[in-house]
C-alpha cells in the first residue's frame, strides 16, 4: 500500500470495530455530497474531474514562466499559498538547483520582511502568481499592489501584464475584474472548493508547475488515493484508521494537542499546510485537536525534554519514509577525535532510521506517549499527490466524527473584523 497507518506504538489501544458502521455512514455522506458543507465538497472527485484544458494552459503558461524570468512571487495566504510551498520544498528540497527562483509574500504585514523582499526583487526579473478567490484579502492585497506597482513602475505596463498571473473566482470579484481589464493570464479557484482543500486545483498546481514538478502526477496520484478511499472499511482505508485514531485520542482518552512529526527539514511546509487544513477544518463549537509540527532529530534537541518528560497532553503523528531519496556516507577519520568512526562507512539515511526507531522506542515504551507513523514508500509528485488527498480524506472523516463542519471557518472573520474597525476601514467604524 502506498500509505500505512501503523499502530503498533499506540499506547491506547483503538477499538476499530466500534467505529465501523458511523464510519460507513459518514463516508456515504463525502460520498454522496450530502454532509454539513457540501457546497464545498468539490475536492472528493477533483482528481479526476479536473478542468483538462485548464491543465494543459498551466503547463504552458508554467513553461513560459520558467522560460523567460528568473524569480516567481506566489502572492497568496494560507491555502492560497501552503499547499504549493509544501510540495515544491518537499520535491525539490530546501535548496532546489531549478533556474526559477520561488518566493512566498501575501502571507504577512511585516513590514520587514515585505521591504526586504521589494529590495531583493528590485534587480531582478520577476513575475507574480496572485492568488485570491476575491481579490479582496487583505495581506495578499497588499503585497500584490507593492508588487504591481514595482513591475509597472521599473517595466511599464505592457510588461506587467504579461508578468502577472491571477488564480481567482472565474465570473466575479474583484481580482477577476481587475484580471480581465488588464488581460492577465487567468486560472480559476473553483467555487465548490475551499482554500485549504485547494492545493490540486490551479491554486497549487501552477505554482508546483513552474517549479518543474509535474502537476499530472500529483492529480495522478490524488486519484488513486481517492479510489483506495471508496471502500470505509477500517481494515483496508488507512486514512479513515488514521482519522478513527485522532478521533479516539480526541474523544476516549482526553489528549488536546496531536503532535506532527517528520525527519525531513524539507517536509517542514508540509506541517504547515497539515496544521491549516486540521485546525481550520476541525477547531469549532469549543471541540478539536491543537495541530502542532516538529522536526526531528532537530526538535529533539529543544522539544526533546518536554515530550519525554513532560505533561502528558498530546499524542504523535509521524510521517516516515520507507524510502530515501539520497544517501551520503560517514567517512573515515584517522584521529577520530569525534569518536565517530564506528559509524565509518554507514549511510546517513540508515543513521537517521535508526535515530526514528530509537525515538519510537523513548516515546512509547519509556514516555508511555502514543505513536501513530504513517508510512510512506517514497517521496515524489505522485506519493504527495497521494498523501494531499489522503489527508484531506482523513480529515473530512475526522470532523464529522467530531460533529463538526470541515469545511466553514467562522472564526477567522472575527480578527479581521477588528482589525478593519481599528484601521478604519468604511463600514466598519462600530
Amino acid at each position: 500500500m502506498v500509505i500505512e497507518t501503523k499502530v503498533d506504538s499506540l499506547v491506547d489501544k483503538v477499538d476499530f470495530a466500534s467505529y465501523q458502521a458511523k464510519v460507513s455512514e459518514i463516508n456515504e455522506r463525502i460520498e454522496k455530497k450530502t454532509g454539513a458543507g457540501n457546497d464545498f465538497l468539490g475536492w472528493v472527485d477533483w482528481p479526476i474531474n479536473y478542468d483538462k484544458k485548464e491543465l494543459e494552459a498551466i503547463i504552458k503558461e508554467a513553461e513560459y514562466v520558467r522560460k523567460n524570468y528568473d524569480v516567481l512571487v506566489v502572492c497568496g495566504i494560507g491555502g492560497s499559498y501552503l499547499g504549493a510551498r509544501a510540495a515544491i520544498e518537499a520535491i525539490n528540497g530546501v535548496l532546489p538547483n531549478q533556474k526559477l527562483e520561488i518566493i512566498y509574500l501575501g502571507q504577512t504585514f511585516d513590514p520587514t520582511y515585505l521591504a526586504q523582499h521589494l529590495d531583493y526583487l528590485k534587480d531582478k526579473k520577476f513575475a507574480v502568481n496572485v492568488i485570491s478567490k476575491s481579490g479582496t484579502t487583505t495581506e495578499t492585497s497588499v503585497s500584490f499592489r507593492l508588487l504591481r506597482e514595482l513591475l509597472e513602475k521599473r517595466d511599464g505596463v505592457e510588461a506587467a501584464r504579461k508578468a502577472i498571473i491571477a488564480t481567482t473566482d472565474k465570473a466575479h470579484g474583484a481580482l477577476y475584474t481587475l484580471a480581465k481589464n488588464e488581460g492577465y493570464v487567468k486560472f480559476v479557484v473553483p467555487d465548490d472548493i475551499g482554500g485549504r482543500y485547494s492545493v490540486q486545483t490551479a491554486v497549487g498546481l501552477f505554482p508546483i508547475a513552474c517549479a518543474d514538478i509535474d502537476p499530472r502526477e500529483i492529480l495522478a496520484g490524488s486519484a488513486a488515493a481517492r479510489e483506495d478511499c471508496h471502500d470505509p472499511s477500517l481494515e483496508s482505508n488507512q486514512a479513515y484508521r488514521y482519522a478513527v485514531v485522532r478521533r479516539e485520542m480526541y474523544a476516549h482518552y482526553h489528549k488536546a494537542v496531536e503532535m506532527f512529526i517528520t525527519y525531513v527539514p524539507g517536509f517542514v511546509q508540509i506541517g504547515e499546510w497539515w496544521k491549516q487544513l486540521f485546525g481550520e477544518s476541525e477547531g469549532k463549537d469549543k471541540k478539536g485537536l491543537l495541530p502542532d509540527s516538529a522536526t526531528f532529530t532537530t526538535d529533539l534537541h529543544s522539544l526533546g525534554q518536554f515530550i519525554q518528560d513532560g505533561s502528558p497532553v498530546f499524542f504523535e503523528t509521524t510521517l516516515h519514509l520507507s524510502h530515501h531519496r539520497h544517501d551520503v556516507k560517514v567517512p573515515h577519520d584517522a584521529e577520530n577525535l569525534d569518536g565517530l568512526n564506528y559509524l565509518e562507512g554507514r549511510s546517513l539515511g540508515n543513521i537517521q532510521d535508526r535515530a526514528f526507531e530509537g525515538t519510537v522506542d523513548a516515546h512509547t515504551n519509556s514516555a508511555k506517549n502514543n505513536n501513530v507513523i504513517l508510512e510512506l514508500e517514497k517521496m515524489d509528485a505522485w506519493h504527495l499527490g497521494y498523501l494531499f488527498y489522503f489527508f484531506e480524506r482523513a480529515c473530512a472523516m475526522s470532523a464529522y466524527l467530531n460533529e463538526v463542519n470541515p469545511f466553514n471557518q467562522p472564526g477567522v472573520e472575527i480578527y479581521k473584523k477588528n482589525m478593519f474597525r481599528l484601521l478604519g476601514k468604511p463600514g466598519f467604524e462600530k
